[in-house]
């Protein structure tokens, strides 16, 4: 029997270094002034699915909801052994929180149709809320388990997992399909040469569209003839819209976001003033004298 997999992933601004200079007005990241990467734990749980493809012959979808520049992380997961990757993308959906955010992806699993198992990083950097995998398995009315490290078997209906809880772990199992989160307890397998140049060519038709404008190519045959070209050779990223999924508009974006953000600010911590103690008696005797005196103790 052939199982798909659903792995959701997200680009995110890379927020080592995020500053107050980084917000836009509206309270939002502004993701063009810091650089983008694959969000660390969604790299965990596609390699999960990886895994799972290499034991089980599973069909590894990966989707994503951005901007069009969004597609970067998506060709990232063809490289390393995706075997279709989805974009949804459309001005309408900017400004979402986590449950706007959970909606149009639960939209997005509804329109592939299909799948055994959705696997999501536990949280993203940008936001560390570990909401969204959750809620999107509020919304598909799935089973779920939440950080998970392993997944001990898969098939004939059901899914074994291990995952980490407070002082060791624990193995559950759960009816598929369900959704599993995904920390970071793997090594993510580094990109494919081979791959790398089969599928650097992948594009969606937001990509297509726009070098065609640039090259001041004329609109109709010469971009629809490139389109067909992709896909006949498996390059076409296929790419949805607001509407493409049946989203309801009310529930996405701004306008399905109750929650904003007020402002973020760096906090950086600075070294005070230090003292050596000597690993005596005398000088534990000394410091804890010093604690007494100044009521740090006592």
């Amino acid at each position: 029997m052939s199982y798909t997999v659903l792995v959701f992933v997200k680009q995110v601004p890379d927020t080592q270094n995020i500053s107050g200079d980084a917000m836009t007005p509206e309270g939002t990241v502004n993701r063009a002034a810091l650089p983008a990467i694959f969000n660390p734990e969604d790299l965990n749980a596609l390699e999960l699915a990886l895994q799972l493809k290499d034991r089980y012959g599973a069909r590894v979808v990966v989707a994503t909801m951005g901007m069009p520049a969004a597609a970067e992380v998506l060709r990232q997961a063809l490289y390393r052994g995706a075997d279709e990757a989805v974009l949804v993308t459309d001005r309408a959906l900017a400004g979402a929180d986590t449950l706007a955010t959970s909606y149009t992806l639960s939209c997005c699993a509804r329109k592939l149709g299909k799948v055994d198992l959705i696997l999501c990083g536990r949280q993203a950097i940008d936001g560390d809320t570990a909401q969204v995998g959750p809620q999107i398995a509020e919304k598909l009315k799935l089973p779920q388990i939440c950080y998970v490290e392993e997944i001990r078997s898969f098939g004939d209906g059901k899914v074994v997992a291990r995952r980490a809880i407070d002082g060791g772990n624990e193995v559950l199992e759960s009816p598929l399909p369900s959704l599993l989160t995904v920390i970071d307890a793997n090594e993510p397998r580094p990109m494919n040469a081979k791959r790398i140049m089969k599928y650097k060519r992948a594009r969606t038709p937001s990509e297509v569209a726009k070098a065609h404008d640039n090259a001041n190519y004329t609109e109709g045959e010469t971009a629809d003839a490139e389109l067909k070209a992709l896909e006949k050779a498996g390059l076409l990223i296929r790419e949805f819209s607001a509407a493409d999924i049946d989203a309801d508009p009310g529930r996405i974006g701004f306008p399905g976001s109750p929650t904003k953000v007020k402002q973020v600010m760096s906090v950086v911590l600075t070294a005070g003033e230090a003292k050596t103690v000597p690993a005596t008696a005398d000088g534990i005797g000394l410091l804890i004298h010093e604690l007494i005196s100044d009521h740090t103790l006592g």
